[in-house]
C-alpha cells in the first residue's frame, strides 16, 4: 500500500480533541474513498 500525505493529515486530524467537519475534495478517480474506507479500517 502506497502511503500518502493525506493518510497522515486524516490521522493529525482525527487525533485532535476539538476537530471541525472535514471535508475531502478532488478529482475524480483519485482515491477519496478509498482513503476513508481505510482509515475506518484502521480504528
Amino acid at each position: 500500500m502506497i502511503k500518502r500525505k493525506s493518510e497522515q493529515y486524516l490521522k493529525h486530524w482525527f487525533d485532535k480533541t476539538r476537530r471541525k467537519p472535514l471535508v475531502l475534495r478532488g478529482a475524480r478517480q483519485v482515491g477519496k474513498s478509498t482513503l476513508v474506507r481505510q482509515f475506518a479500517e484502521l480504528l
